[in-house]
Parts: structure tokens; sequence; C-alpha cells
């Protein structure tokens, strides 16, 4: 157990330290091209990434609880879908444990289309959203000029989402590649029993 947690934190601390480092590159080279003043896109470039590690580890952790709970109900969903096709739960238990009270020809639900896109998208924008208010608040605050505040706020956010969408399919495919071996590494290290 303190093995399991120790490489949590490890991982968590590698992830974020990779965003942290992904976001000074981007928002230093932006604010430069904005500000055409070295100073003034390091300053943005230091203190901006700062606040933005800050945002994005809460909202990586709130990501993370709501991907639990979806990955919880799926399961549920799933198991649902089995036992209606095995016929095990008619079309009145589902509707009576959905509450679908208004679906009288209710016969299951389709399980085909994973919610993956709509979930790594809605995640995105609520990236973006936080994103953008971080650097418009930073770049004012630094430059006192709103104009190039609200430029920096919009162009840096933009730039960042694209880099932050593909930092964390990596980290989501490094994550599932290392539970793949633990489960592997578990499943071997269980005792076999012959029947």
């Amino acid at each position: 157990m303190v093995a399991f947690l120790l490489s949590t934190a490890r991982q968590l601390a590698l992830k974020i330290a990779s965003y942290g480092i992904m976001h000074l590159v981007v928002a230093i080279a932006v604010a430069f091209a904005i500000t055409q003043d070295i100073r003034m896109a390091l300053a943005i470039g230091i203190v901006e990434p700062f606040f933005q590690t800050i945002a994005y580890t809460i909202h990586d952790r709130v990501w993370h609880v709501i991907e639990k709970r979806r990955l919880a109900t799926g399961l549920e969903e799933a198991a649902e879908a089995v036992s209606s096709r095995l016929g095990v739960m008619s079309p009145q238990e589902q509707m009576r444990v959905h509450g679908h009270k208004h679906h009288r020809h209710h016969h299951g639900h389709s399980h085909a289309l994973p919610r993956s896109f709509k979930q790594i998208a809605l995640k995105t924008i609520t990236y973006g959203v936080m994103h953008f208010t971080v650097a418009v608040s930073v770049a004012f605050a630094l430059t006192g000029d709103i104009r190039a505040a609200l430029a920096i706020g919009i162009i840096e956010p933009l730039v960042q989402t694209v880099f932050f969408t593909v930092h964390d399919r990596i980290w989501t495919r490094i994550e599932a590649r290392e539970l793949a071996q633990k489960t592997a590494a578990e499943t071997e290290a269980r005792p076999h029993h012959i029947a």
C-alpha cells in the first residue's frame, strides 16, 4: 500500500512538473510575440504558469473525481445492459431504476458509443475557460494594459489548450499502460488452481 501511494504521488508530481515546464515555454513565447519585450515576456512567462499550475492541479483533481464517478456509472450501466440483454432485468425494472416514467417503449440502453470524445471535449473546454481567466488576470496585473492582457489571454490559452490536450492524452496513455502492467503483474502473482 505504501509503495502504491508513493508511486501515485511520484506520478502526480511528474505530471504536474511536465505541465509546468510545457506551460512556461509556451507562455514566454506567446508573451514575447505580443509584447516584443523580453523582460515582460519572462515576467509573464514565469508568474502566469505558476498560477496556471495551481489552477491546473485543481482542474485535474476535479476531473479525476468526475472520471472516477463516470467509470463507476459506466460499469453499472454496462452490467445493466448485459442483464437486460440476458433477460434478467425487464424493461419495467430498467424504467424503475432510471426513473423513466415517460418512456413507455424503453428497451434498454445503447452502450455502443463511448463517452470519451464528449468527455475529452468538455475537459478541454473547462481547461480553456480556466486558462483564459488566469492568463488575462496575470497579464493585466503585470502590464497594466488591457489590450495586451486580452491578446495574451486569448492567444496564449488557445495555444496552451492544444498543448494541454496533447499532454493530457499522453498522461492518460501512461496511466493506462501502468494500470495494465500492474493488473498483469497481479494476475501472474495469483495462485493458479487447476480444477
